[in-house]
């Protein structure tokens, strides 16, 4: 939970969002070699046919509470592997490298 100074009341936060401190367009960006090897980051073939069936059985309405905190997982992670792509992007793009 994250308080909002302003009416001190609980406003959601998550992992992602306190881990675009840590990757933020305003700090300075990753080598060239890094920022490849970062762009390089994904799940494997198990893992993406995981998510895939875990969406349908979202979408279906018939995902258990255990599989759904599984799928939150993945998507967390999901969503930090895209913070740190497009902050390797950037960096490229700040060195006159395309990506």
């Amino acid at each position: 939970m994250q308080y909002n100074c302003d009416t001190f009341r609980p406003t959601a936060i998550s992992e992602a969002d306190i881990l675009e401190h840590v990757v933020s367009p305003e700090k300075e960006g990753f080598a060239a070699d890094a920022a490849r090897a970062i762009l390089g980051l994904k799940f494997d073939k198990a893992a993406t046919q995981r998510i895939r069936q875990l969406l349908q059985k979202n979408n279906r309405g018939t995902i258990s509470a255990d599989e759904r905190i599984t799928l939150e997982k993945f998507l967390r992670v999901g969503k930090f592997i895209d913070l740190l792509h497009a902050k390797a992007r950037l960096s490229l793009k700040e060195a006159g490298i395309p990506s």
